[in-house]
């Protein structure tokens, strides 16, 4: 099997400036998506490092835009534990108490699970959700997904040699299962992030150059779920920082703000 076009990577000197241009570009992005036809943003969150990286980021960025700016954002999350939002390992929670206590997007536009639902509930419910919120849509079509990938290649609460990498049907799945801690997940599947018409995956440090070289260069039978993100007709993007590109060989755009 040939390798993935990889589309672009961009790489940074530091994770720093790779957020500050990550910011600028949901900014710019959404300053875009507003002022078009459709006159809103679909933005899809992941959690991890990216919660920490764009609370210090994003607000600024998108500070000229203003509140009546954010009035016309729709803000869901890519895969989610299922645990309480006061939880330390929910991502709404941390991204409600480290972004959104910063940006005053309606709270009717945040689109959560509901995390006292059994898991099979919580994934049938917010799918709902998202299919209220994106009318119109056969599949929910997302302006910008920001993902991020795991040393193993996972991508959302999508894990190698897993079934949900076959599930063709649904856009949110659950999975009781997860390799990672919690076990009780929901998560998007890989009809909705190919479907997205932006893609940027990010990732920071030593610890995910190996998986990458296989992700963006190697050629496998069996490709690792952050592979199988293929657009089939937005743009996908790679975010880099130094040390996670080190084994790259594919040509790739170098980024300083020095």
């Amino acid at each position: 099997m040939a390798a993935p076009a990889p589309g672009c990577i961009s790489v940074f000197s530091s994770a720093q400036e790779l957020g500050a241009s990550l910011a600028q570009l949901v900014a710019q992005r959404a300053a875009s998506c507003v002022a078009g036809a459709r006159a809103r943003f679909a933005l899809g969150l992941s959690g991890g490092s990216l919660v920490s990286m764009l609370a210090r980021e994003l607000p600024a960025a998108i500070a000229p835009a203003g509140p009546a700016g954010l009035a016309h954002w729709t803000l869901g999350f890519c895969d989610e534990r299922l645990v309480p939002f006061e939880h330390a390992e929910s991502t709404y929670g941390l991204y409600r108490t480290h972004l959104l206590s910063k940006l005053p997007i309606p709270d009717s536009q945040v689109i959560t699970i509901n995390p006292q639902l059994p898991v099979e509930d919580a994934a049938e419910d917010y799918a709902k959700k998202l299919r209220q919120a994106f009318q119109g849509d056969s599949i929910p079509v997302f302006d910008l997904l920001i993902l991020g990938v795991g040393p193993d290649g996972h991508t959302c609460s999508l894990f190698p040699d897993h079934p949900l990498l076959q599930e063709r049907e649904k856009i949110v799945a659950p999975i009781s299962d997860s390799p990672k801690p919690p076990p009780q997940r929901v998560t998007l599947t890989l009809p909705v992030l190919n479907a997205a018409r932006t893609v940027i995956f990010v990732a920071t440090g030593e610890g995910k150059a190996a998986v990458l070289k296989r992700i963006l260069e190697d050629k496998e039978d069996s490709p690792l779920p952050a592979a199988l993100v293929q657009p089939h007709t937005g743009k996908l993007c790679w975010f880099l920082d130094e040390a996670a590109a080190r084994l790259l060989t594919v040509p790739f755009e170098k980024h300083s703000t020095l």
